[in-house]
Formats: structure tokens, C-alpha cells, sequence
């Protein structure tokens, strides 16, 4: 290689070099002056880039912005919130209740404190006796109320009371009252105490359920495993939910445990909407399901408790069903609503009133009757001796009639008498004799036919030999020649309904052709 090719060699290396290095120093250069100057980086952006993109006009409001603070709340209804104490007096001997109590109390202790239930001599070093020497006085349990008059009526949950010999309030300011029980009602599980104090705490002020809404805030107090004035908080889960009880419970997730019982539940108003009563659970413990009877409901049966000392309640008389959506579809109902009649007591308001086993009852009282459950709820709240309106759906056709409510006291042993039914006949896999003489007299019924042998479409609908077919189709029978006749006239390929009648009690079945 020549002299001036490794001169040119040399240079062009240089220059390559100079290139890179001072690419790298006019990187560096940008790097710092976008650091060092921000703004004449971005002067150098596009104005695109710089402005944020606007936001949809049709965008919806926000509708929650924070969590509520219930500081306020606690302050001004913490002192109306009582915790409750309840004692029992023992004999000598420990048998009986008294081990039951023992081995509940054990359970007790091991679920939710994970320890074991002190021994009896370190529980009872210093017993204290009951009035006039009558046994042992001992702790049988932990609750919450809530004051809501000046006068010193308490309300509570009637099963923190049960079975107890004495009751003692206590108060947020340390004072503690021992209680009278004015009245309780295990029906709603609600119960009415009275203390005579003065300087009361002002009074719980009672809520509006019906404005209650699902996904509102509420906040308990209580005394959960004996620490009082414990608050906690959540949102109203669902409102009227059925677990089968005459009262419709309010669901939350606020946290309630064992001594919550009797506490209120309280609205962001202030003011009381429910009583913490129950939760559902597989531990034992709280799971997140909470439920409160409704304020409106406990103070109806409060205000009866007061005047009387006992809950007054409506009756008809009658055994009853829900109805379910392929009964309805089979009978010309239209929908699954109502409570099917599956048996009426002899002399009762609705043997009078002209209700049949078989009969929809749809409407009480101008109120729709959309769940079997309203009915019961709704006699019951219903004064005896008031006259009620029934609406029944009875053979494809509505009928009016009046009923006379009873009250309710003890069941009755009574047997209740059944009336029309529906079904099929060989075709459905039915052998069906007419009912004799002394059969109709002993079942009180005027027609029928008795259920011989079962097969196919019959069978598989769950009738058997000895049930007493009242009805097919929405047309009672008299006898065999009726219901095949009644029979004949339905189209074969479609269900067909049948009032049955096995034991005391009637009620549809649905029977499905072979296909």
C-alpha cells in the first residue's frame, strides 16, 4: 500500500471516528437538553401531543367519589346502643339443661376463640346466689338494643332474652339497669324491654325501610363477643329477602357477630332501619351474609308487645303451596304466581268462606299474591275478625270470596279436608274404580277416583295406588265414566294437570303423554 493510500486510509478512519463521536455527542446533547430544557423539548413536539384527548360529552357522571365517614353517625346514636347481659339460676345439680348449656358453651369457645371453656372452679370461684338463696347465678349470655323512648323501652332481639331469669342493661356512660321483659315474639324474633332510669340517652330515631335502597350504606353497633359499642359497616346487599320466615329480612355484608343480636342498623341519615338478627354461615362465623329484621315490621310487633304484653295474628285455615311454572302453563294460570290450596280445615274461616283444595289464591285483600309466602304475612298482619276479599283462579276461571279472619293460637289437630283434583287415565298409565260410600265419608268428598295401579307417563309423574284423583283438566270428577270422558276431550300431546289428593293433602301433578 502506498504512502498517500494509507494517508487516505488514515483520514477516512479519522473522519468515520469524528462522525461516531460526534453522533454520540449530539445524542448526548439532545439527552440533556430535554432534561435540562424541558419546554424547548416539547415546543418541538407536535401540539397534537401536548393536549390531552377530550373526553366523550356523553361520558357518564361519576357517582361515587368517596368512602362516607361515619364518625358523626357513631357519635350521635352510639349513646341510644345498649349491650345486654343475661343471667340463669342453677341448682346443686348440673344434669340436664344445665350440660347442654356446658357442652353449647364449649363449642362456643373453640369456633370463635380458638381456646377451650375455662374449667367450672375457675368460672365459679365467686358465684354469685340469686334472690333469697335460689341457686347459683350464672352469665347464660351477651346481646345488643337500642333505646327508643325517653321512658326507658329497649328493643332487642327476643332469642338474647330466652330462657333467662334476670336481664341487665348496660350503658355507654358505665350505668347498668336491671330489666323487665315487657314482651317477646319468637315468631319475628323480637322483644320489648323496659328499665327505669333517668338521664336517658336521646332516643333512636326510626328509619323509612321503603326508602331504603340496595348498595346504600349502613353501619351496626353492638356488643359482639362482649365488646361494646362495636361499629362496623357496609352496604345494604338485598332488601325483602325470603328465608322463609314471616318476615322478610334486610341483607347486608356489615360484619356481625355473636352479641351483635339486637343491635340497630343504622342508615346515613342517622336513623334506625333494622335489627341485626341473624347471619349465614358454614363456620359459625361471620361469612359476609347479614341479615336485619325490617324496623317497620319490629315496630309493629314492638307497639303490640307494649299495649298487650302478646302478638296478635290472623288465620284462615288453610294448608298451602307455591305454584310452580309448569302448573300454571297446565292450567290456564298464565304465570307461577299465587299459593295453591292443598287442604282447607272443617269449621275454619276458609271452610267457610267456600275455599277448595285445588283454588289459587292470588290476590288478599287487593294485594297480589306473587310468592306462597305473602299469603301467610299477609293474614297474619290482618286484625281478627276484619272481613278480607280473596281472589281465586280456580277451573280457568277467577271467583271473589270473603273470608272471616280467625287468630291464631295453638295448631289445631284437625284434620283438613281436600277437595277437586285433576289427572288421567289409561292412556297416562292410570287404572282408576270409582270411590265407594263409606270411602267418600271417611275423605269428606262427594266425588273422585281411586288410583289402583300406576305405570308409564303416570308413574313417572309420582302417583301411586291409594291417591284420589279430584280433577283433570280443571274439571272435577264424579267418578271413572267422568274422567275419561273429561279425559277424551284433551289433546293428547299436550301435559295434562291433575289434582291429587294423597292422605290429607291435595295437590297438581303434572302428567306427560308418551312420546
Amino acid at each position: 500500500m502506498s504512502v498517500s493510500q494509507q494517508s487516505a486510509s488514515s483520514t477516512s478512519s479519522v473522519v468515520r471516528r469524528t462522525l461516531v463521536v460526534g453522533a454520540v455527542v449530539s445524542a448526548v446533547g439532545l439527552v440533556l437538553s430535554s432534561s435540562l430544557f424541558p419546554h424547548a423539548s416539547q415546543a418541538q413536539q407536535p401540539a397534537a401531543a401536548l393536549a390531552p384527548a377530550p373526553a366523550p360529552t356523553n361520558a357518564p357522571p361519576v357517582l361515587v367519589t368517596g368512602l362516607p365517614d361515619f364518625t358523626q353517625l357513631v357519635e350521635k346514636v352510639g349513646p341510644a346502643v345498649v349491650s345486654i347481659r343475661t343471667t340463669q339460676r342453677v341448682g346443686g345439680d348440673e344434669t340436664g339443661e344445665t350440660d347442654e348449656a356446658e357442652a353449647q358453651m364449649r363449642e362456643f369457645f373453640r369456633r370463635f376463640f380458638g381456646t377451650p371453656l375455662p374449667e367450672p372452679d375457675q368460672r365459679r370461684s365467686t358465684p354469685r346466689q340469686g334472690p333469697g338463696g335460689q341457686g347459683e347465678e350464672r352469665p347464660r349470655g351477651l346481646g345488643s338494643g337500642f333505646i327508643v323512648s325517653q321512658d326507658g323501652y329497649v328493643l332487642t332481639n327476643a332469642h338474647v332474652v330466652e330462657g333467662a331469669d334476670e336481664v341487665y342493661v348496660n350503658l355507654t356512660d358505665k350505668r347498668e339497669f336491671k330489666a323487665k321483659v315487657v314482651g317477646t315474639d319468637k315468631r319475628t324474633d323480637v322483644a320489648v324491654l323496659k328499665i327505669e332510669a333517668s338521664k336517658l340517652p336521646a332516643p333512636v330515631r326510626v328509619g323509612d325501610v321503603n326508602r331504603l335502597k340496595v348498595g346504600e350504606w349502613v353501619m351496626a353497633i353492638g356488643t359482639p363477643f362482649g365488646l361494646e359499642n362495636t361499629v362496623t359497616a357496609g352496604i345494604v346487599s338485598a332488601k325483602a329477602r325470603d328465608t322463609g320466615e314471616e318476615i322478610r329480612f334486610i341483607q347486608t355484608d356489615v360484619a356481625v357477630n355473636p352479641g351483635n343480636s339486637g343491635g340497630p342498623l343504622i342508615n346515613m341519615r342517622g336513623e334506625v332501619v333494622g335489627i341485626n338478627s341473624q347471619i349465614l354461615s358454614r363456620s359459625g362465623g361471620f361469612m359476609g351474609i347479614s341479615l336485619s329484621i325490617p324496623i317497620d315490621d319490629a315496630m309493629k310487633v314492638a307497639d303490640q308487645l307494649r299495649t298487650s304484653g302478646k302478638v296478635t295474628r290472623g288465620r284462615i285455615g288453610v294448608s298451602i303451596a307455591p305454584v310452580t311454572k309448569e302448573v300454571a302453563e297446565s292450567i290456564g294460570l298464565g304465570k307461577a304466581m299465587g299459593a295453591l290450596v292443598q287442604g282447607v280445615e272443617p269449621g275454619t274461616p276458609a271452610d267457610k268462606a267456600g275455599l277448595e283444595a285445588g283454588d289459587i289464591i292470588t290476590q288478599f285483600n287487593g294485594t297480589t299474591i306473587e310468592n306462597v309466602a305473602d299469603l301467610p304475612r299477609l293474614v297474619a298482619a290482618t286484625k281478627p275478625g276484619t272481613t278480607s276479599a280473596l281472589k281465586v283462579f280456580r277451573r280457568g276461571a277467577y271467583k271473589d270470596l270473603k273470608v272471616t279472619v280467625a287468630e291464631l293460637d295453638a295448631p289445631t289437630s284437625t284434620a283438613a279436608k281436600s277437595a277437586p283434583a285433576k289427572l288421567a287415565a289409561n292412556a297416562l298409565g292410570l287404572s282408576l274404580v270409582d270411590l265407594n260410600a263409606a270411602q267418600k265419608r271417611e275423605l269428606r268428598q262427594s266425588g273422585g277416583v281411586l288410583v289402583e295401579k300406576v305405570q308409564g307417563p303416570a308413574a313417572r309423574a309420582g302417583l301411586r295406588p291409594g291417591d284420589v284423583i279430584l280433577s283433570v283438566a280443571n274439571v272435577q270428577v264424579a267418578d271413572v265414566k267422568q274422567f275419561e270422558a273429561t279425559l277424551a276431550k284433551v289433546d293428547k300431546a299436550r301435559p295434562v294437570s291433575v289434582l291429587v289428593r294423597r292422605g290429607e293433602w291435595a295437590q297438581y301433578v303434572v302428567i306427560r303423554p308418551a312420546p
